[in-house]
């Protein structure tokens, strides 16, 4: 799959035109559903917006991971994998804490992709989301 990476020098655009079609279909939710529910019900929600956006994803893709070479029995499972190349996770919390930060950082470094949203649905009054760039080992959020 071929995406619209960015010609310009920083790593901070890439996806750019994905991302903001994935962050549409966030808030096509959030806009209907609001705050409040649990998280397994914007899951849903989303696949049907996504689906109705032609966005193409995998909804909870297992991540196999390994140590030295050495298949794990641990896996990971993000929420989203959108357009083959972006890690979405969803939260319905209060606010995005450093660890949930993390667990996409670990999302990104497990399947060796380069972008990823966090997407906070428990906040009031609009939808939280954040956006991180992986390059050379370091992130950044634009």
């Amino acid at each position: 799959m071929e995406a619209s990476k960015s010609e310009s020098n920083s790593n901070a655009l890439i996806y750019s035109q994905e991302c903001y079609d994935i962050m549409g279909a966030c808030f096509a939710v959030y806009t209907d559903k609001g705050c409040g529910f649990l998280e397994a019900v914007y899951q849903e929600c989303l696949e049907i917006e996504l689906m109705a956006r032609g966005i193409p994803f995998v909804a909870q893709p297992e991540i196999r991971l390994e140590y030295r070479g050495i298949p794990l029995k641990q896996i990971y499972i993000p929420d989203f994998l959108c357009y083959e190349e972006i890690v979405v996770e969803l939260k319905a919390i209060a606010k995005i804490a450093p660890e949930h930060r993390a667990q996409l950082m670990n999302y990104l470094k497990a399947t060796n992709l380069q972008c990823g949203i966090l997407v906070n649905f428990g906040h009031y009054p609009k939808v939280e989301y954040e956006r991180f760039v992986c390059t050379k080992g370091r992130y950044i959020t634009p």
